[in-house]
């Protein structure tokens, strides 16, 4: 009966997970319920809200660290910055663009143009693309997937890691879960390849700066992002280095903004969004003025990955959409490529933690056959982010996410990763060669299990 008396309204602060949050709620719970037991009967009850001041340190979700560094990814922070006269950097999604092109009936393009000039105004130094740092991202992925696939086949030797499944690595809150929950056995299955925030973040410190004669210390680097997760990827001690033994410790990324926070920014210095002029952009755009990219806020990684794999090892074009099947609902598709009678590729796509969930039992029971995983802790993927803009009065979130689906592709040049000149600059200049020595120190990182705290263990 008291559980029926109770209202959960919660108001995440992160992007978090159902086992994780369940001892929290089931202590709130048996806490709001003896008071209510020995108290009087309330007339009014209050929401219960949860915070990350509310954590119960399991190590199941954020570690007191994290906390420490979350307080320093805010926008009080981000226009503490402006104000100090540092050279700032801002880098948009193009998730976020598509929430904020829903929100104001705007293309994609537009909002990128008006971010450009909105930011500019404040005091940005540069504003970039992370449509192009993805295309880096599916580069490598492609590379390193090859690699594994050869190793499966017996035509490459000399990897100690399981090659296959290899997993996408593109989602924070999938990486938390799977250090902090799933221990040591799925980790090596998880693909090496930096996100395309830190991708970018990386690309910024180690090469732009460069390009700049500015020192990296003083570039102050913010990304804007649909995930509230990206804070806590961006905290990582992985995506932290040094200049050389005497230099103080560089972020690749210094802050992380979600979509909503921009929105707020907005409100806070009485912006007209709409009516604000268009700037010119000089970054990852064609010379009739369109975005390199991909199609698909999500599913990029497996169709960019299946289509360049066909090609080139199998000596399969790929054209035409790919069609991924429904397996058990819109958020576990796959795809297969028969040759003979036989699948020589199958992918998949993974959203949410139940479905998640249930690749993981596979995989641990060793009756995984997909080659790759696109895993993603969110249903329906990054367009659904916890930093998204919600859904406005009267709207569902289904006819939410087809409005973000088609403002996302606006203004898209659906072109391979491989020609995107921008990238191959990169190469040319900086990188030299997808898999090369510098493309690992620059654009690869590790992951590692995550030992449970004292707390935990004694609460347990």
């Amino acid at each position: 009966m008291m559980w029926t008396k109770l209202i959960w309204p919660i108001e995440l602060l992160l992007t978090t997970f159902e086992l994780c949050l369940l001892p929290l709620l089931m202590v709130l719970a048996q806490n709001v319920g003896k008071a209510g037991a020995l108290s009087k009967p309330v007339q009014k009850e209050e929401p219960v809200k949860i915070s990350l001041k509310d954590c119960l340190a399991c190590s199941g979700c954020i570690t007191s660290a994290e906390t420490v560094m979350l307080e320093k990814q805010s926008l009080d922070e981000f226009l503490s910055n402006l104000e100090k006269g540092r050279t700032v950097i801002v880098s948009i999604s193009p998730q976020s663009r598509a929430s904020l092109a829903v929100h104001y009936g705007l293309s994609s393009l537009q909002v990128f143009r008006k971010l450009t000039t909105l930011f500019k105004s404040l005091g940005v130094k540069a504003i970039f693309d992370t449509s192009c740092s993805r295309d880096l991202t599916l580069i490598e992925s492609c590379n390193e997937f090859m690699v594994r696939y050869k190793q499966s086949q017996g035509t490459s030797s000399g990897e100690s890691k399981p090659p296959l499944p290899m997993i996408s690595s593109a989602c924070p809150g999938w990486i938390c879960y799977a250090e902090k929950t799933l221990g040591s056995y799925i980790l090596p299955y998880i693909s090496s390849v930096k996100s395309p925030q830190q991708t970018i973040g990386t690309v910024v410190k180690n090469y732009i700066c460069q390009k700049l004669s500015v020192r990296p210390e003083d570039v102050y680097h913010v990304t804007v992002m649909p995930c509230y997760d990206k804070k806590l990827e961006a905290a990582r001690e992985d995506f932290v280095f040094q200049v050389d033994t005497d230099s103080e410790k560089i972020m690749e990324v210094d802050s992380v903004l979600t979509t909503g926070e921009v929105l707020d920014l907005m409100q806070l210095k009485a912006v007209d969004f709409k009516s604000m002029e268009e700037s010119n952009l000089f970054a990852n755009i064609d010379e009739e003025g369109h975005l390199y990219g991909v199609h698909g806020s999500s599913v990029g990684y497996p169709a960019t990955i299946y289509r360049h794999v066909a090609k080139v090892l199998l000596d399969l074009e790929v054209k035409g959409p790919i069609e991924f099947k429904t397996i058990r609902n819109s958020d576990f598709q796959e795809v297969s490529l028969e040759v003979n009678d036989k699948s020589v590729l199958k992918f998949a796509l993974c959203y949410g933690f139940r479905n998640l969930q249930n690749v993981v039992r596979k995989l641990k029971m060793g009756k995984c056959d997909y080659h790759f995983l696109e895993i993603m802790a969110c249903p329906s993927g990054c367009l659904n982010g916890g930093g998204q803009i919600k859904p406005q009065p009267g709207q569902s979130g289904k006819e939410l996410i087809q409005l973000l689906e088609t403002a996302y592709v606006e203004n898209v040049v659906v072109a391979d990763p491989f020609n995107n000149p921008i990238i191959k600059g990169l190469y040319s200049e900086w990188l030299e060669q997808p898999g090369s020595e510098k493309a690992k120190k620059y654009l690869h990182t590790e992951y590692h299990p995550v030992v449970k705290s004292i707390t935990s263990q004694l609460q347990n």
